[in-house]
């Protein structure tokens, strides 16, 4: 009878032949999705159905792994992304574009080449072109495939919003008392600054070519001066020989010519006296105009000064404002181009209850100079720390990229907004409000990111900062920008819809 019954052992050996066939196929499987990754050849979207216009806001959605880029009409661009692993997350929370370097290596990481890099936190946050493993694996910062990244770098301006948002959210547009509008005739207050600017600027040109004029010509009526002198003193030398001549024994046919010679010569020096005389008069009074012509150019250079200052603030009080409410210290605060220029207490109505984190943005102006319209992305609350939102797996992974991006929903955004009260003396010196300018309202106080040389930041105290927690605030003093380059990004169209840049 033969037995039935197989050697474990030797199951095992006519199994591995199949055992590694399947790892084979799996690690094959598993390169082809970096190889993929790495070039960029992950879905790339971009909008075909418009013209797009210059970025306003990026949000990156960690679950997803993915960056969508809005300008004022909706999402005009999309990619993947490789987030912080494990223990050095990218921090959720609200960011902007604080630092352009257009080839950076790192100073943390083995001078590790980060290629078209936008800082966002000085303490090492940044969005870079790099590697792409279909997974979050970076130190913290955010990378972009290497292509996209060198054309988001060429669109995009410093202060340019950046949500880390713990799923993917999208801005919605909404209309509420609360959100700022333009003061009446700033565009052309601005305007007529920058008129009074460029008249003072030309009559300053004017009065330095009319100093540069005067010089030269007091400088040609030396001349004249100096030849009436050189001429009159030879005329006296002239003089006083014939006059040696007279005084000297000789006969009288000498005295004669010696009296004569004196004679011609005193009519030419007083001659040559009045000549000297009336060109030195002709210079001290080109003497005068020059002293006049730079006194002129001096309060006219006085004047073009004040008017360029005051053309540069009135241009200061367009660029956009950003407002921060935070629920947790009751205070309001205002920053622009990266400075502070207001903080003052505000009421927030049933300040125990969580109020959320909500960006409002103003987009563009709808029409005319007086009114804004605002848009508004809303970022879920904070989970318990340990939790992970954040891909587990490649099928997960492809699901959330395949997925859109949830609106945010206008009622809880409207919620926010209507438990504010702020202090009407505040809103007097909040400034003008332009496109771009921003409105924050937060459960969360200041992150300490927030500094010199930064926009707003704000991190959601209920999410993984294990890529922020590790690093060093180290502010930079020199700010790089891009080169110029000659094909902008933001045309249309922009090509394939999925493209592999």
């Amino acid at each position: 009878m033969t037995s039935r019954c197989v050697n474990p052992k030797h199951r095992r050996t006519r199994l591995r032949p199949v055992l590694l066939a399947v790892a084979g196929l799996a690690v094959l499987i598993a390169a082809g999705d970096d190889a993929r990754a790495r070039s960029g050849e992950r879905l790339i979207e971009s909008i075909e159905t418009r013209s797009a216009s210059e970025p306003l806001i990026a949000i990156v959605s960690l679950r997803d792994q993915r960056i969508t880029v809005y300008d004022a009409k909706g999402w005009i661009l999309r990619a993947p992304v490789s987030s912080g692993s494990k223990g050095r997350e990218t921090p959720a929370g609200i960011f902007s574009v604080i630092q352009k370097v257009e080839e950076h290596y790192s100073n943390l990481y083995d001078d590790a080449y980060m290629p078209h890099m936008q800082r966002i936190t000085w303490s090492g946050i940044a969005l870079h072109g790099g590697v792409l493993p279909g997974r979050p694996a970076s130190h913290g910062c955010i990378r972009l495939p290497f292509e996209f990244a060198e054309r988001l770098f060429d669109a995009t301006k410093m202060g340019m919003r950046v949500i880390v948002a713990p799923t993917d959210v999208a801005p919605v547009e909404l209309a509420h008392p609360l959100l700022f509008q333009p003061k009446p005739g700033a565009g052309a207050m601005a305007a007529a600054r920058t008129a009074e600017a460029q008249e003072a600027a030309r009559k300053a040109a004017q009065a330095r070519l009319a100093a540069e004029t005067a010089f030269r010509e007091a400088s040609r009526a030396r001349e004249p001066v100096r030849a009436a002198e050189n001429l009159k003193r030879r005329a006296e030398v002239q003089l006083a020989a014939a006059e040696t001549r007279l005084g000297a024994p000789g006969s009288a046919e000498a005295k004669e010519q010696a009296e004569d010679d004196k004679a011609k010569a005193a009519v030419k020096v007083a001659e040559l006296q009045l000549q000297s005389d009336a060109a030195s008069a002709d210079l001290q009074s080109r003497l005068d105009a020059v002293t006049s012509a730079r006194e002129a150019a001096a309060a006219a250079e006085t004047a073009r000064a004040a008017a360029a200052e005051a053309a540069r603030q009135a241009e200061r009080e367009l660029q956009p404002i950003s407002v921060l409410i935070s629920r947790k210290t009751q205070r309001l605060y205002v920053r622009q181009a990266f400075k502070p220029i207001l903080e003052s207490a505000v009421t927030i109505a049933d300040p125990d209850r969580p109020i959320g984190t909500h960006v409002f943005t103003a987009v563009e102006r709808s029409g005319d100079d007086t009114k804004l319209r605002w848009s508004a992305v809303s970022m879920g609350g904070g989970r318990p720390p340990g939790a992970t939102l954040e891909p587990d797996d490649r099928a997960r992974a492809k699901r959330g990229r395949d997925a859109e991006p949830v609106p945010t929903d206008p009622g809880t955004a409207k919620a926010a907004l209507d438990r504010i009260s702020i202090p009407q003396d505040a809103l007097d010196r909040i400034g003008n409000i332009t496109p771009r300018s921003s409105l924050i309202v937060t459960d969360e106080a200041l992150s300490t990111e927030t500094g010199k040389g930064t926009e707003f930041v704000v991190l959601l105290s209920g999410e993984p900062q294990g890529g922020i927690k590790k690093r060093r605030r180290s502010p930079g003093t020199d700010f790089r920008y891009a080169r110029p380059r000659s094909s902008p990004f933001w045309g249309s169209p922009f090509g394939n819809s999925f493209s592999a840049w």
